[in-house]
């Protein structure tokens, strides 16, 4: 039996023509040995497995060759060309700087320098993974790459450019290796198959090449791990079973149920990935990358960025036009948000669920945003009451209804018990009459007025009452003393004492002035004071109204802060504050001889 050799090995490029996706570094050095204009030392940095050891080997055979072609290849069958393909070439030397990495190493490659090439121009020397030699291996390496002799040339590669010395890039030409496009990989991986006699799908090798992370050695080694499971038949299904890549479908059936709002299916397809072997963070980022080539298929001068075949490609561009950008960019960025909080997360299927659950009601939120203007006619909705130029109303401050969100307002200034309607100038037809205005129950605490949403009226006519009037109703008018209202304010004051109202108790204590017969200001020291006041008033008035038989009988707060005096604390306060009640303690002081520390 034949032995195996893979395809990285088997395919390696030959001719600068043959490598794939690097023209614009062929195309340089092709021009140089064509212009005789060759530098003594290159660097070819770029990621792993996109052709820099081999456009090393090519350029160490090109330069060699002894019958050079017109376009700038090598001829491949000179002496020279054998002798390097054969691997028994002495004027080539490649060394691998991971394990030769010291400064004996170095002083050894220093010493074959100095012996000339035979039978051909140059010495080439290809050191692999120059980064890993040590610094004191760069500082003896340095003359000799700056003043080689003339038939010498250097050609290092390396993966982590930022790690080389400054004073080696200094002596280099230095040629930035690009990823390969996927594209390119895709074709590459198509003609190795034909070449091999393997059936293949085109989705099937896109997917490979899009694996591969722009690496041209990974995407064959996949390529060869494929084949060998499939039996020769690179499908879309081997390749996502063989590599434990999700499905575009599952993108696709998960957008299309956030589209949809069908949080069940959403979350059935998730648990549905989550069996298959797939972690949260491995779906969420698919998922993300998924929304972002939505949003490329919505502008067709995007298009050639969806690295994807064009079966994927078109079902991009369907479904893109059924997902509006807000949508898009609202999901993406709780996608993102997902990705971020995943790995701190206790309970990170929970922070997934979450995500989609947020996804799902997108377009719910949406809709609830727009509804309140586009949901109605035009000219259905009323004007906003201009309470710039109302009168001050004679019972109660008039209170604005503008929208279906609780309207907060202050009743500390109502001076009767019945509720009026709020003014507001006239509205224009075909609304025959002004909203209604309620007084809230302030029995129950509550602070707003409940307004149904404008969608559920057919007019804006009336606005419905939810809650009652908290103060009695009476017309009794009997006159009162002072005395009498501070015996019934004492036992208001007793009840709230037992029923463990601290904060009343303080307001209670203090006595009402009186301002008219009917009329009595109660004087507190704090916001908090007035609100609890403003909480307890209607069931005092209730009180006092009915035992008086008065229900003109109002009473209204005013906040005065009571500023603390300075206490003295130091010695020397202390005297001083004590020697201003009693002037003998300066003489008993001046008599004893005493100081002050």
């Amino acid at each position: 039996m034949d032995n195996f050799i893979v395809s990285a090995r088997k395919y390696r490029p030959a001719t600068f023509d043959t490598v794939v996706g690097q023209q614009h570094v062929t195309n340089t050095l092709k021009n140089a040995i064509k212009n005789n204009q060759l530098a003594q030392a290159f660097l070819f940095c770029g990621p792993r497995g996109v052709g820099k050891t081999t456009c090393a080997r090519i350029l160490a055979k090109t330069i060699n060759c002894l019958n050079l072609q017109p376009n700038g290849e090598a001829c491949g069958t000179c002496d020279s060309c054998r002798s390097f393909l054969n691997g028994n070439s002495f004027n080539i030397h490649e060394l691998d700087a991971a394990s030769n990495n010291s400064v004996d190493d170095i002083r050894s490659l220093i010493e074959q320098v100095r012996i000339p090439p035979q039978g051909v121009r140059f010495k080439v020397y290809i050191i692999d993974e120059v980064h890993m030699l040590s610094q004191a291996a760069f500082n003896a390496f340095l003359k000799t790459l700056e003043e080689p002799p003339s038939y010498a040339i250097f050609i290092l590669a390396t993966t982590e450019k930022h790690k080389i010395l400054p004073t080696i890039l200094s002596r280099c030409q230095i040629f930035d290796f690009n990823r390969i496009r996927v594209e390119d990989m895709a074709s590459h991986l198509a003609s190795i198959a034909k070449k091999e006699s393997v059936k293949y799908e085109d989705d099937g090798l896109h997917i490979i090449a899009q694996k591969a992370d722009g690496g041209l050695r990974d995407a064959l080694s996949m390529f060869d791990q494929i084949v060998s499971f499939s039996g020769a038949n690179v499908t879309y299904s081997s390749v996502i079973n063989n590599l434990n890549i999700l499905d575009y479908d599952y993108f696709f059936s998960v957008t299309d149920c956030l589209l949809n709002e069908d949080t069940a299916k959403t979350l059935l397809l998730f648990d549905e990935i989550l069996s298959k072997g797939f972690d949260g963070a491995h779906f969420i980022s698919g998922l993300s990358e998924h929304f972002r080539n939505l949003l490329v298929g919505k502008d067709a001068s995007t298009l050639k960025l969806l690295e994807v075949s064009e079966g994927i490609r078109s079902r991009y561009l369907q479904q893109s036009q059924a997902a509006s950008v807000s949508f898009l960019l609202s999901a993406l960025n709780i996608a993102n948000q997902c990705d971020l909080n995943y790995k701190l997360s206790k309970n990170q299927r929970l922070q997934v669920e979450l995500a989609l659950l947020k996804m799902c009601n997108l377009g719910a939120v949406f809709n609830a945003a727009t509804s309140p203007v586009t949901s109605l006619p035009a000219g259905e909705l009323k004007k906003k009451p201009d309470t710039s130029v109302t009168p001050p109303a004679p019972v109660i401050e008039s209170i604005p209804v503008v929208s279906e969100s609780p309207v907060s307002y202050n009743t500390s200034k109502s001076t009767a018990p019945a509720p009026v309607k709020a003014t507001a100038t006239p509205l224009p037809a075909p609304v025959a009459e002004k909203p209604k205005v309620f007084i809230p129950n302030l029995h129950t605490g509550a602070s707003s007025i409940k307004i149904p949403s404008l969608n559920s009226l057919d007019t804006m006519e009336d606005v419905a009452v939810d809650e009652d009037d908290p103060y009695l109703k009476g017309t009794d008018k009997e006159s009162f003393t002072t005395e009498q209202f501070l015996d019934l304010w004492n036992q208001y004051a007793a009840k709230a004492k037992e029923e463990g109202k601290a904060t009343l108790s303080t307001i209670f204590a203090g006595k009402p002035v009186m301002m008219n017969p009917v009329l009595y200001e109660v004087v507190v020291e704090t916001k908090v004071q007035e609100t609890a006041f403003r909480d307890e008033k209607p069931f005092l008035l209730n009180f006092l109204r009915s035992s008086l038989k008065n229900f003109d009988l109002e009473i209204i707060t005013r906040i005065e802060e009571i500023k603390a005096n300075r206490k003295p604390y130091g010695a020397k306060e202390i005297f001083k504050h004590m020697a201003v009640k009693n002037p003998q303690i300066i003489d008993l002081k001046n008599r004893l001889n005493l100081e002050l520390e």
